[in-house]
């Protein structure tokens, strides 16, 4: 029983209460000041809520690892605020718990690009902020003739614009090029006569 208890407290309890996940190789310590701030700046953003806890990461080691990769990045002091930034963002709890469990290693983390460490309604927020450009784009008329003379191949309506364009050489006819103006539908015709269509 003596035995028991004394193994217990001398030998399982001081590694059970430090146990702290820590994969990768410890990063080498450094004496400059500035980048022992940066590393307990990252340090302090992988802490940001609780989740550090409940997960048991060492926050200061991955601190310093992440402040290891970025070192060998241009603009060290960037790449830093924005990672500092990024990890403290409570609307974006995902980035800092993929790091604190390892699925998004120091490494990768010192790599990504802001997009990469946008969070999910960001993310979804710009890619339909660019669909919408790109409708938008596609949608627009610069110039051209009113006519009805064109059915759209792919909506089957006949309100077009056309513009004519000399593409070839001066003895070849006009390229034309058609937008349809109620679904945005875009093509070419070689040889268009504007008096009788038929042609």
């Amino acid at each position: 029983m003596y035995i028991c208890s004394f193994f217990f407290f001398f030998c399982i309890l001081p590694f059970a209460s430090n146990t702290l996940i820590n994969t990768f190789p410890r990063a080498p310590s450094t004496s400059d000041s500035i980048r022992l701030k940066c590393r307990e700046m990252l340090a302090n953003a992988l802490q940001t809520g609780d989740d550090y806890i409940a997960i048991g990461a060492d926050c200061e080691e991955l601190g310093a690892q992440i402040e290891e990769y970025i070192l060998f990045y241009m603009k060290y002091k960037n790449r830093v605020r924005s990672r500092i930034s990024n990890l403290k963002d409570m609307k974006n709890p995902n980035l800092r718990r993929t790091v604190l469990c390892g699925s998004v290693t120091p490494e990768r983390m010192a790599k990504m690009t802001a997009e990469e460490m946008a969070s999910d309604e960001l993310k979804e927020m710009r890619k339909n902020l660019t669909k919408e450009a790109v409708r938008d784009h596609q949608m627009a008329t610069t110039g051209g003739t009113q006519t009805d003379l064109f059915t759209c191949g792919k909506c089957k309506g006949k309100s077009c614009t056309y513009t004519q364009v000399q593409t070839r050489s001066a003895d070849e006819p006009m390229t034309t090029f058609v937008f349809c103006n109620q679904c945005g539908n875009r093509w070419k015709v070689r040889w268009f006569c504007q008096y009788c269509a038929q042609c």
